[in-house]
C-alpha cells in the first residue's frame, strides 16, 4: 500500500485533536527532525505532541484511514535513525514528550506506572522517592525517555545485574496501528494468558505500535555501593577478573566496563581533560586496558577490596583506584560516559555497536585489530563498552591530526569487515541501539531467514497499511 502525505483537511483535524499546545510546524521545531550523530535529517508534514493516550489513539486512527505514515518520537537520543523519516511521503511525527505523568508508585509492589514521555532520570528519581531503585541508566538518561528506551530495548551500564529495558517492564499500554489501545498495565510477575504483546512491542522500534505508558520493575536500594577502576593487562584478564568477582561475591556486580588506553587518550586529545579536571586519568601510570567496576550490596567495599587485592597478587590487576566518596564515584563514571563525546569531537570513520559471547570477546578484539590493519595500518581503534554483557562500542578513527573526511572512502569497507567478523563469532551487529534506518540493510544481510519471514508476517498482520514508522527496521519493499 502506498502511503500519502496528509491533506489540509487531515492536518486541521489532527491539530484539533491535540489543541493549540499540541502541535508544531516542522519549520519551527528542527530539533525533532535530527539525531545525535547528524547522519539523518528527517521530514514531517506536522509535529504532533499529544498529552493523553486517547489523543494518540485518535491520531493513529485518522492516519490509518488516510494511509498517512506516523514516526514515533521519544527523546530523540536514538543513534540509528529510527526517529527520523528521510524518504517517502511526508509523515506525521508523533512526539510523546508531553506525556510525563506518574500514574502509580508502589513500594509494596516494587513497581511504577509512568507515561512514555518520562525521562529515565525522572523514573529513577520517582523510584528513589519511595526508597527504591530503577536501574536502567546511561549517559543520555536526562533526555532519553522511557517509551523510546522500551521501543529499542536499550541496555546501559547495569545490564549485567538487572538486564535490558525488556527485563525491567511488567506491562505496557500501547496504541496499535488501527488506533485501538492495548491495556496491558498490570503489575503482575506471573501472567500466562496467551501471547505476550509486551515483548512483541518492546524492541519493535515503533514499527508495530506506539508505547504510551509502562509498568516498570523496581528494586531495593543497595545498602552500599563500591566503585573502582582497575588497570588490567588485556581484555582476557578483564574477563577473568569479572569471573572471579562473580565467583567470590555472587550476583552483586552491577557494572563492569572495559576502557582502552585510547579512550583515555581521546579525552585529552579532544581537550576535555583541560576543561574539566575530573576527566583526567585517575591512575598513576598509563595502562593498555582498565575495568570500571561497581558492586552494590552489603559490605560491598570490603568485598571488592579483598577480591581486587587477590587479583593484584595474581597479576590480573596491575594498578587501581577506589572511589572514596560519592563525588569520586560520579567522577569515575563521568570519564566513562564522556568517551562517546570525545569520539564525536575527534570524528570516527565508522562506529559499531556489537556484541559477542563473553568467552570469545578477547578473540574478537584481536581479530578486529588485524582486520582493520589490513585495510589501513594507520587507522586507530577505540574499543570500549559493557564487557560484562558482551557489548562493545568498536569505533575506528583516522591517524592523529588527520581529518576524518580523508578516510570516508574506507568507511563501508571497515564496517563490512567488523560486521562480517562479529557474525562469524556468533555475535550481533546491533547490541543495544537497535536497527532503525541505519542498519536496516545489515538486518537483511545477517538476519536469520526464518526470523525475518516471521517479522514481515507480524508487521503485515498488525500494520497492513505500513503506517507505523515506515522505513524503520524493515524496508517498504520487504513488507509490500
Amino acid at each position: 500500500m502506498t502511503l500519502t502525505a496528509p491533506d489540509p483537511a487531515l492536518i486541521t483535524a489532527l491539530k484539533e485533536i491535540t489543541g493549540p499546545k499540541g502541535w508544531r510546524d516542522p519549520g519551527d521545531a528542527p530539533g525533532y527532525l535530527t539525531e545525535p550523530r547528524d547522519k539523518f535529517h528527517g521530514q514531517a508534514a506536522l509535529i504532533l505532541r499529544p498529552d493523553a493516550t486517547e489523543q494518540v489513539s485518535q491520531i493513529v486512527r485518522l492516519c490509518a484511514g488516510a494511509r498517512v505514515g506516523i514516526v514515533p518520537w521519544s527523546g530523540g537520543t536514538g543513534l540509528v535513525g529510527g526517529q527520523t523519516a528521510v524518504e517517502g511521503s511526508l509523515p506525521v511525527l508523533l512526539a510523546l514528550d508531553r506525556m510525563t505523568r506518574v500514574r502509580e508508585s508502589s513500594a509494596q509492589d516494587n513497581a511504577l506506572v509512568v507515561e512514555a514521555g518520562c525521562t529515565l532520570e525522572d523514573v529513577q528519581n520517582t523510584a528513589a522517592a519511595i526508597n527504591r531503585l530503577f536501574p536502567l541508566s546511561y549517559a543520555s538518561q536526562g533526555s532519553a525517555r522511557i517509551g523510546g528506551a522500551l521501543a529499542v530495548n536499550s541496555g546501559g551500564v547495569q545490564v549485567l545485574r538487572y538486564g535490558n529495558a525488556r527485563d525491567l517492564c511488567l506491562g505496557l499500554e500501547a496504541v496499535l496501528p488501527d488506533g485501538s489501545v492495548h491495556h496491558g498495565l498490570k503489575l503482575l510477575r506471573k501472567d500466562n494468558t496467551g501471547f505476550d504483546l509486551r515483548h512483541l512491542l518492546i524492541g519493535s522500534e515503533g514499527a508495530l505500535g506506539v508505547i504510551t505508558a509502562a509498568a516498570l520493575k523496581l528494586f531495593a536500594q543497595p545498602r552500599e555501593i563500591a566503585t573502582a577502576m582497575a588497570a588490567v593487562p588485556s581484555p582476557a584478564s578483564a574477563i577473568e577478573l569479572l569471573r572471579r568477582l562473580q565467583d567470590q561475591l555472587g550476583e552483586v556486580v552491577t557494572g563492569f566496563e572495559l576502557i582502552s588506553q585510547t579512550s583515555v587518550a581521546f579525552l585529552q586529545e579532544a581537550g576535555f581533560t583541560e576543561r574539566d579536571p575530573e576527566l583526567r586519568d585517575p591512575l598513576s601510570e598509563p595502562a593498555p586496558w582498565r575495568a570500571l567496576i561497581e558492586i552494590g550490596g552489603q559490605s560491598a567495599r570490603a568485598g571488592l577490596e579483598s577480591s581486587l587485592g587477590t587479583a593484584m597478587e595474581n597479576g590480573l590487576v596491575v594498578d587501581g583506584v577506589f572511589a572514596e566518596s560519592e563525588a569520586q564515584r560520579k567522577a569515575l563514571w563521568k570519564r566513562r560516559e564522556t568517551i562517546p563525546e570525545a569520539n564525536r569531537a575527534i570524528g570516527a570513520i565508522a562506529s559499531h555497536d556489537v556484541s559477542t559471547p563473553i568467552s570469545v570477546l578477547p578473540d574478537f578484539i584481536e581479530a578486529g585489530a588485524a582486520a582493520i590493519a589490513k585495510i589501513n595500518p594507520e587507522l586507530r581503534i577505540n574499543c570500549f563498552g559493557h564487557i560484562g554483557d558482551g557489548n562493545l562500542h568498536y569505533n575506528v578513527f583516522p591517524p592523529k591530526g588527520r581529518p576524518t573526511i580523508e578516510y570516508r572512502g574506507c568507511a563501508s569497507e571497515v564496517t563490512r569487515a567488523i560486521h562480517d567478523l562479529i557474525h562469524s563469532f556468533g555475535g550481533s551487529f546491533s547490541a543495544e541501539h537497535g536497527v532503525g534506518r541505519l542498519k536496516r540493510d545489515e538486518l537483511s544481510r545477517y538476519g536469520d531467514p526464518a526470523k525475518l519471514a516471521a517479522m514481515r508476517a507480524i508487521k503485515a498482520a498488525l500494520d497492513p497499511y505500513g503506517i507505523m514508522n515506515p522505513g524503520a527496521v524493515l524496508s517498504k519493499d520487504e513488507i509490500a
